[in-house]
C-alpha cells in the first residue's frame, strides 16, 4: 500500500509526535485526519500543516469515551471517502515509582494506551476489510520489549499493546490489512517531565525529535515491515531481553539509584495532585 494512496485516521494528533507523523505522511501524499482531545491544540496543529489543504482535518474527541469514540469514527467512514488507515498513536505515560503512582494514573494508562486502540480497531476492522488495501499501526515503546523502572505501568500498556498487535497481526494474515508495530525510543516531545529530562541526561540516553519516529514509521509502511524498533541499540537490547533478560538486569541495576532519585521527584507531584492518591 503505497502512502500517497493513504486516508489516515491519527490519535494523539496535537502532539510532538502526532504532529512529525502527520507531516511526514502528508509530504508523501497521504491525507490525514487528525485527532485529539483539545480543539485549540488540534487547531493548531491544523494551522502548521494548512499548506496541505484539504487533505488535512482534525476532530476533537476523548477516545477513551465510548460515546465520542463512536462519533470519531463515523465521522472517519465518511472523510475524503473513508479512511484505510488507522494509526494508534496517543498515549499517556507517568514516570514514578509503581507503589506512589496515584490510582488514577493506572486507569488511564490502561484506557488510552490499550483499550482505547483495541476498540478502534474492532470498529473500524470491518470496513477495512471491505477496502482494497487497509494498514492499521500501533505506536509502541521499547518498553513494551524490556521493563523498565519508573515506568512499570507504561511497560505493561506498551507490552499488552505489542502482544495485541502481533495477534491481531498474525489473525489477518490471509486479509488485506496490514499491521504493524512501532517502537521508538527515548523521544523529545512535552509527556517528558523535567525530571525525566535530567534522567535522561545523566543516564546519557540518546533521546530523538519526533521527526525521526515519523520517517521511521512512513520507511516501515513503505517497506511493508511487520514492525521497527528506533535506534540500533535499543534493537539488540530487546533482542538480548527476550534471550537473555539477565544481561539487562545487570545493566539496569547500575541505574537504579539515578532512576529512583528521579522518580521520587516526579511522584511527589503526582500525588500533591491527584485526588485518588494511596
Amino acid at each position: 500500500m503505497r502512502i500517497n494512496d493513504m486516508t489516515v485516521l491519527l490519535t494523539g494528533g496535537a502532539g510532538g509526535i502526532g504532529r512529525a507523523i502527520a507531516a511526514e505522511l502528508l509530504d508523501y501524499g497521504a491525507s490525514v485526519l487528525l485527532v485529539g482531545r483539545g480543539a485549540q491544540t488540534l487547531n493548531a496543529a491544523r494551522n502548521e500543516l494548512a499548506q496541505h489543504e484539504d487533505r488535512v482535518a482534525t476532530f476533537a474527541a476523548d477516545i477513551t469515551d465510548p460515546v465520542q469514540r463512536g462519533q470519531l469514527c463515523d465521522r472517519a467512514l465518511r472523510w475524503r471517502g473513508g479512511i484505510n488507515a488507522l494509526i494508534n498513536n496517543a498515549g499517556v505515560c507517568n514516570f514514578a515509582a509503581f507503589d506512589e503512582q496515584p490510582a488514577t494514573q493506572i486507569d488511564a494508562a490502561l484506557s488510552v494506551n490499550v483499550q482505547a486502540p483495541m476498540h478502534l480497531c474492532w470498529t473500524l476492522l470491518p470496513h477495512f476489510r471491505r477496502a482494497p488495501a487497509a494498514a492499521i499501526v500501533n505506536v509502541g515503546s521499547v518498553y513494551g520489549s524490556i521493563g523498565y523502572p519508573g515506568y512499570a505501568v507504561y511497560s505493561a500498556t506498551k507490552f499488552a499493546l505489542r502482544g495485541f498487535t502481533e495477534a491481531l497481526r498474525r489473525e489477518l494474515f490471509a486479509t488485506n490489512v496490514s499491521v504493524h508495530y512501532l517502537a521508538p525510543r527515548a523521544t523529545s516531545t512535552n509527556m517528558n517531565s523535567p525530571a525525566v529530562d535530567r534522567m535522561n541526561a545523566e543516564l546519557r540516553v540518546t533521546v530523538d525529535p519526533p521527526q525521526q519516529v515519523a520517517r521511521q514509521l512512513r520507511r516501515m509502511l513503505t517497506k511493508q515491515r511487520p514492525s521497527a524498533v528506533i535506534g540500533a541499540p535499543e534493537s539488540l537490547f530487546v533482542r538480548v531481553n527476550a534471550l537473555a533478560p539477565g544481561m539487562i538486569d545487570k545493566a539496569i541495576r547500575k541505574q537504579l539509584p539515578a532512576i529512583l532519585r528521579y522518580a521520587a521527584n516526579d511522584t511527589v507531584s503526582s500525588r500533591e495532585t491527584d485526588p485518588l492518591a494511596h
